[in-house]
C-alpha cells in the first residue's frame, strides 16, 4: 500500500516537472514579443528614431528577417546576434503576435513641398509593392508610411551601398528614380513617409 502510494507521489513529482519544463521551453508570444520592446517599443510600436515600428507587419515578412539575420544576410548592429537566440517556432510565434498589432505612426517633423513631391514619386516607383501609400503590408513588405525618419535613411544608405540586398524590381525602380532625381528624389519620399500619420 505504502509503495503505491510513494508511486503516485513519485508520478505527480514527475509530472509536475516535466510540466514546468514544457511550460519554461514554450513562452507564450506576447513573452516573447516583450523581449523587443527594449528597441521596438511596446507590442512593437518603436519611441526611438533608429528602431523600426514592427507592429503590423506581415507574418512572412518578420520570419524572412528575422531568418536574414541569423544567416548573417542581412546588416545588423545586433540584430544578427539576437535573432539566432531564437528557434524557429519562437519566431513563428512572434511573428503572429506582431502581425496582429497595430501599427502606432508618432509625429515627425518634416518639409510638405518635399512631402508632396514624394508622394508623387512615390506613386510613380514604389506603390506596386508598397500599396495604399506605404502604408500596407499584404505584399509581404516593410510598413514604409509613419516609420522614423532616421530608420529610413539608414536602411536606405545599406540598400543602395550593397550592404543590404535589394530585390530585383526594387533594385530596378531604385537605380531608375536615382537616374531620374538623384538625392533629391529620395529624400523627398523619405518625407512623404514621415509626414503620414
Amino acid at each position: 500500500m505504502r509503495h503505491k502510494q510513494y508511486y503516485r507521489v513519485g508520478c505527480m513529482i514527475l509530472g509536475s516537472l516535466l510540466y514546468g519544463s514544457a511550460m519554461a521551453a514554450a513562452p507564450s508570444a506576447s513573452m516573447l514579443a516583450n523581449t523587443c520592446a527594449g528597441c521596438h517599443g511596446t507590442n512593437g510600436s518603436s519611441m526611438g528614431p533608429a528602431s523600426p515600428t514592427i507592429a503590423g507587419i506581415s507574418k512572412d515578412f518578420f520570419i524572412e528577417t528575422m531568418e536574414a539575420y541569423k544567416a548573417g544576410e542581412r546588416v545588423s548592429t545586433i540584430m544578427s546576434r539576437i535573432a539566432k537566440g531564437y528557434t524557429e517556432e519562437e519566431i513563428k510565434r512572434m511573428a503572429g503576435f506582431f502581425s496582429q498589432q497595430k501599427f502606432v505612426r508618432q509625429p515627425q517633423e518634416h518639409d510638405a513641398q518635399k512631402a508632396k513631391l514624394g508622394k508623387k514619386l512615390h506613386k510613380k516607383y514604389c506603390e506596386k509593392c508598397h500599396e495604399d501609400g506605404g502604408s500596407s503590408s499584404k505584399d509581404d513588405a516593410g510598413i514604409l508610411a509613419g516609420q522614423w525618419d532616421k530608420y529610413l535613411r539608414y536602411s536606405m544608405e545599406d540598400f543602395t551601398s550593397g550592404d543590404r540586398e535589394m530585390q530585383k524590381k526594387m533594385k530596378k525602380k531604385v537605380e531608375s528614380l536615382q537616374k531620374d532625381h538623384g538625392d533629391k528624389g529620395m529624400d523627398a519620399l523619405i518625407h512623404y513617409y514621415t509626414s503620414q500619420k
